[in-house]
């Protein structure tokens, strides 16, 4: 970072239990942490009690774990199983890999999520049985999910959703639904449906390319929408589009099934007028999908575009990674690097439509650190193919969790190209090397529960000696289906003071001065000292 006043919270990963290393821990390390997982975690989310919640869907067949006696799943209509003892959802432990199977009642393929205010994951839509369904999971010990069948108004297949600063989520979009709604629903207004035309403008040949669209919360209050190749800015509050931005260049389709992948870049709460940037990389020539149902796999995009969304008149900014790039996730570090991970480098998402994976990840940096320019590193691969339905997540103590990636119609693991993957990895960026000492949050006053515009002090431990590069960050938890992090945001703290009493610290900051700037809810607080991050603390802001 270039002075030592701006503060940053972040989120951080875990894996499992195969283990491997790669040669040199100042280029990452993976490590298989769970070799089965029971499921495909083709859906994943962490909760404030550091567990991840983790389905696939309920209509593919047996999985590798089954429920607790008496917990089947009865459904006629099934296309797989019209009585299912075998568990579609669990719930897994970083800290010591148990995993605890979960019951979901209704078909969660292709559904999304969010976290409400008070730390519950509130999960939308589906296929079939699911498509209307309202599903929430509690951060307590021993829950369930609860569910309620009819609790959209109207069908969200490949949906998007973004928590909004009044702790309401709203959900846009899904197959043949060119509008948005908004839930819970605790007002009559809410089981209203808002059109929205650029939904339809934007769906792309065969009716697609503008599935699970990206979503960013304006520092403005409004809502940035990404589909296709073209973006807006939404007025949710009073349903009109009060801007619309240049396509991105390269004639590149970026969403599912063409699936780039997007990020809102750090967002530095000490500037006097708060900017935000987006950065959407990777994605698929707009006939990609219909070529690859053909057997005919043409190259991805290598492209990334960076768009200032709050300037006067925002143009697109285009880099290149150093490969092509489909169903890559995006997660944006602690220190406010972006990791660019999974995916391949032809086809697109879908049914064994996708050649040649990707298993280099890619770190795109964003200058947040003192000394470090702007640009892409590539670091070291893993051993295991990540294609569609793969994931990615930030853990509290930095990593990176990895998992899924089931291209196969059905649980199948031989006499195919890619089998269906139920393990979990860890990847622990350079900033995790086990010869770099890290700081530790010892304290924070007068405590983890905090207001807007509050004051609020971290202590923390350090062996590096100064007070250069000092950060704070802020990490909102994500929702991560089909390389789209739902709600992911990283806030840059505005510090006052930074105070060194031998190896112990203290910085004395802001908390957000707005919902708009940071919704209502649970986020992780990291220290990040000299590039490298401390363990995340949570923390609830309202």
């Amino acid at each position: 970072m270039k002075s030592s006043i701006l503060f940053s919270l972040f989120l951080v990963v875990s894996f499992f239990s195969r283990s491997y290393s790669s040669e040199s821990s100042n280029k990452g390390v993976w490590k298989v942490v769970k070799k089965n997982l029971g499921i495909s975690a083709m859906h994943m989310a962490l909760l404030p009690n550091d567990m991840i919640i983790a389905f696939d869907r309920t209509d593919f067949g047996p999985s590798n774990i089954t429920l607790p006696h008496g917990k089947c799943r009865h459904d006629s209509h099934d296309q797989a199983l019209t009585t299912d003892c075998y568990a579609h959802s669990i719930e897994f432990d970083p800290n010591n890999r148990n995993v605890r199977p979960l019951t979901v009642q209704t078909d969660t393929w292709c559904s999304s999520g969010a976290l409400a205010p008070d730390g519950t994951l509130i999960q939308s839509g589906g296929f079939n049985d699911g498509d209307r369904s309202i599903r929430t999971f509690s951060p307590c010990k021993d829950c369930d999910w609860f569910e309620i069948q009819n609790g959209l108004t109207v069908r969200r297949w490949y949906a998007s959703n973004q928590i909004l600063p009044s702790g309401k989520i709203i959900v846009v979009g899904g197959r043949d639904q060119f509008n948005y709604e908004f839930i819970p629903k605790t007002s009559k207004s809410d089981q209203s449906v808002f059109k929205l035309p650029f939904l339809r403008e934007t769906r792309g040949l065969s009716a697609e390319n503008n599935l699970y669209p990206f979503l960013h919360l304006s520092p403005d209050g409004n809502l940035f929408i990404f589909a296709n190749d073209r973006a807006i800015l939404l007025d949710y509050i009073n349903h009109k589009v009060v801007r619309e931005f240049e396509p991105i260049p390269g004639g590149y389709s970026r969403n599912y099934p063409s699936a780039g992948s997007s990020v809102l870049l750090p967002v530095l709460l000490s500037d006097k007028n708060v900017k935000a940037e987006v950065l959407i990389c990777g994605g698929a020539l707009p006939d990609s999908n219909y070529n690859a149902n053909r057997g005919i796999f043409m190259p991805a995009s290598n492209t990334c575009g960076r768009l200032k969304i709050t300037d006067v008149s925002p143009k697109w900014e285009m880099e290149e990674m150093p490969m092509r790039r489909v169903m890559s996730d995006m997660i944006i570090l602690p220190t406010g690097d972006v990791l660019i991970i999974n995916g391949a480098e032809k086809g697109t998402s879908g049914w064994g439509v996708a050649r040649d994976p990707v298993l280099t990840p890619v770190l795109y940096r964003t200058e947040l650190s003192e000394n470090v320019a702007r640009g892409f590193e590539t670091l070291n691969p893993s051993k295991i193919p990540r294609l569609y339905h793969s994931t990615a997540h930030l853990l509290p103590d930095g990593r990176v969790l990895v998992g899924g990636s089931n291209p196969n119609s059905g649980y199948s693991f031989t006499n195919v190209l890619y089998p269906t993957e139920l393990s979990l990895e860890t990847f622990s960026p350079p900033y995790l090397s086990p010869t770099i000492r890290r700081p530790k949050i010892t304290f924070v006053k007068p405590g983890t529960n905090l207001t807007y515009k509050q004051r609020f002090s971290i202590e923390f431990e350090s062996k590096k000696g100064d007070t250069n590069g000092i950060y704070v960050t802020m990490v909102a938890p994500s929702f991560t289906t089909h390389s789209n992090s739902m709600n992911q945001r990283l806030l840059v703290l505005a510090v006052d003071r930074i105070h060194q009493d031998s190896r112990s610290y203290a910085i004395d900051g802001l908390a957000p001065a707005t919902p708009n700037l940071a919704p209502p809810g649970h986020y992780l607080l990291f220290v990040v000292h000299d590039g490298v991050p401390s363990r995340g603390k949570w923390v609830h802001i309202k």
